[in-house]
């Protein structure tokens, strides 16, 4: 009996605002997958995490998590969210961040057992955050904060790992053990991640896939098959050049945000 993908969407249509973000998404995500997201801003690249965790639902189409429909508050789920401020007065520490992918589930405050306490520390210490884990978190730097929800977010073991942005505010030496980090948990605990980002340079080595939605359009491959000039200038409907320098990709052309009308998707790349 052939495995359970982590991830289905089959012609998954969404829309916002009556705007399409992406239409007859039909994509299968294999257990252990690095699933790298990419997309100018308003593509629907969150909203797609926000589906696959239950927050909102499908206009069309089918989605399914480990063989079930998205529900809200799944452990089998992580999820790194966007960076968001904290209000400097609130009265949080890192560590009890972190302690919320434990309980955060809970109704009610209860005392953390001795062992939450050591995994809580195990987390802290993964994430090279032990140091200001007992500062306020609304006092910490957007990269120290970062850091604590890649914590929260691996803490309960899940199975699959959302992550929305998780190198923001990051200097390049925490963006790579951060990559580092996930890549580990991707290929020896088989977590399947879902990696959302602006720029792929940092993760690359890592991701297995790419997923790219642009003007309600989609395209999906192996890293150097979706990302080429022609995939790309497809896609966008945009003349876009794509070069390889020392290892990183560069993307040179017309401003990819824009809302040219789009020719009809690959039916992946």
């Amino acid at each position: 009996m052939a495995e359970i993908p982590a991830l289905q969407l089959d012609r998954a249509t969404l829309r916002l605002g009556g705007k399409t973000l992406w239409r007859d998404l039909t994509l299968s995500v294999p257990r252990g997958e690095f699933l790298a997201v990419l997309g100018p801003n308003g593509s629907g690249k969150t909203s797609l995490l926000r589906t696959l965790l239950g927050l909102q639902s499908p206009d069309g189409g089918r989605v399914e998590v480990l063989g079930q429909a998205p529900r809200r508050g799944s452990r089998a789920v992580g999820y790194v969210p966007q960076q968001r401020a904290f209000d400097p007065d609130l009265p949080l520490r890192g560590r009890d961040l972190v302690a919320l992918g434990l309980n955060g589930h809970r109704w009610g405050c209860s005392l953390s057992p001795r062992g939450a306490h050591r995994r809580v520390d195990e987390m802290l210490a993964l994430v090279g955050a032990r140091e200001y884990a007992d500062g306020a978190i609304g006092r910490l730097s957007g990269g120290e904060q970062q850091r604590l929800r890649v914590a929260q977010a691996l803490i309960s073991d899940p199975q699959i790992l959302l992550c929305d942005e998780p190198l923001l505010s990051l200097d390049l030496h925490y963006q790579q053990a951060i990559v580092e980090l996930l890549a580990d948990w991707n290929r020896r605990r088989g977590v399947t991640v879902v990696f959302v980002t602006h720029d792929i340079n940092p993760a690359l080595s890592a991701i297995h896939r790419v997923l790219l939605l642009a003007g309600g359009r989609w395209a999906a491959g192996e890293p150097d098959q979706a990302l080429t000039s022609e995939t790309l200038s497809h896609l966008y409907g945009l003349p876009v050049e794509v070069l390889r320098i020392g290892g990183r990709v560069v993307v040179l052309g017309a401003e990819l945000g824009g809302h040219a009308p789009l020719p009809e998707h690959p039916a992946g790349v």
